[in-house]
C-alpha cells in the first residue's frame, strides 16, 4: 500500500495504481485530497481466485489432505471415515462482487443452491439475498468469504457465525485475513463446532497462522489464489493500460 506519508514524499505523483483488486492499504482519500487518480487491477484475476476457491473447498470438504496422508502411510479407505459430497449443497457466499459471481457460476455446475451476503440486495443475479450474515452461516452448509477487507469487514466472521454455520459446515477465505476471527476459528474447529475450512489469507501472514498448523481439518495456500502466469500477465497488463490511459488524459480502465 501507500500511506499518507508516502504519497507526500512523491510531490510528483499523479497515479497510484494497485496490481490486484484489494486497495485497503493505500491511502485513497488523501491521494484524491491532492489530486492523484487511484486504480486498481480489478477483473484480472477473477478466475483464477475462483477456481482456487474451489480447490481449497474441495479439499477441505472432501479432505483431501489427511486422504493423502493416509495412503501414503498405507492406510486403506475401509479403515477411513467418508467425506461428505460436496454437489447439491448450500454455498453461502459473503461478498458477491466480481470474484463472488465467478464463485456462484462454478456452484451451479456442482448443482447448488447460492446464497449471498452484501451490503445491499443486487438484482442482476438469481441468487438468494440474506441481510445477516449469521443467517447466511446458518442456511449454509459452506461459507464462503470473497468480500473486500479494511475495518468495515474485520472480524465479521466471528464466534456466533460459525457457530450459526454448524458442525458439518466448511468455511473458505479467499479475501483477507482480517474477516476471520482466526482464535474463534481455531476453538470451533477443535470443538467440531464447524467440520472444517480452507484459507488462503490469514490474520498474521506472511507467518502461517499458529493457532491451525496442527489442525488436519484445515487447508492452507500462502496467499496464491490470484497467482498464475496467466492472472499476473493480466495484472501488468492492466496496470501498463491504466498507465498508458493516464498519461493521454484519459481515464484508467479500472478507477477507483
Amino acid at each position: 500500500g501507500l500511506s499518507p506519508a508516502q504519497i507526500d514524499a512523491l510531490p510528483a505523483l499523479t497515479l497510484i495504481c494497485v496490481l490486484g483488486a484489494g486497495y485497503e492499504n493505500v491511502a485513497v482519500d488523501h491521494a484524491k485530497a491532492r489530486g492523484i487518480v487511484v486504480a486498481t487491477g480489478a477483473g484480472t484475476n477473477d478466475d483464477c481466485v475462483a477456481d482456487h476457491t474451489w480447490g481449497l473447498l474441495i479439499a477441505a470438504q472432501r479432505r483431501i489432505l489427511p486422504l493423502d496422508k493416509a495412503t501414503r502411510a498405507g492406510v486403506w479407505r475401509t479403515a477411513l471415515p467418508l467425506p461428505p459430497n460436496v454437489s447439491h449443497k448450500r454455498l453461502g457466499l459473503i461478498g458477491l462482487g466480481t470474484i463472488g459471481k465467478k464463485i456462484a457460476q462454478r456452484a451451479l455446475g456442482f448443482e447448488m443452491e447460492v446464497g449471498y451476503h452484501n451490503r445491499s440486495a443486487r438484482t442482476d443475479v438469481p441468487y438468494r439475498y440474506f441481510a445477516d450474515v449469521a443467517a447466511l452461516a446458518e442456511w449454509a452448509d459452506f461459507l464462503v468469504i470473497a468480500t473486500p477487507g479494511g475495518a468495515g469487514t474485520k472480524h465479521l466472521v466471528n464466534a456466533a457465525v460459525l457457530n450459526a454455520l454448524g458442525p458439518r459446515g466448511v468455511v473458505v477465505n479467499i479475501a483477507r485475513g482480517s474477516v476471520i476471527d482466526t482464535a474463534a476459528l481455531a476453538a470451533a474447529l477443535r470443538e467440531g463446532r464447524i467440520a472444517a475450512a480452507g484459507l488462503d489469507v490469514y490474520e498474521s501472514e506472511p507467518a502461517p497462522p499458529a493457532e491451525l498448523l496442527d489442525l488436519d481439518n484445515v487447508v492452507l495456500t500462502p496467499h496464491v489464489a490470484g497467482w498464475s502466469p496467466e492472472a499476473v500477465q493480466n495484472s501488468v497488463d492492466r496496470f501498463m493500460e491504466n498507465a498508458r490511459r493516464h498519461l493521454a488524459g484519459e481515464a484508467p480502465v479500472t478507477p477507483l
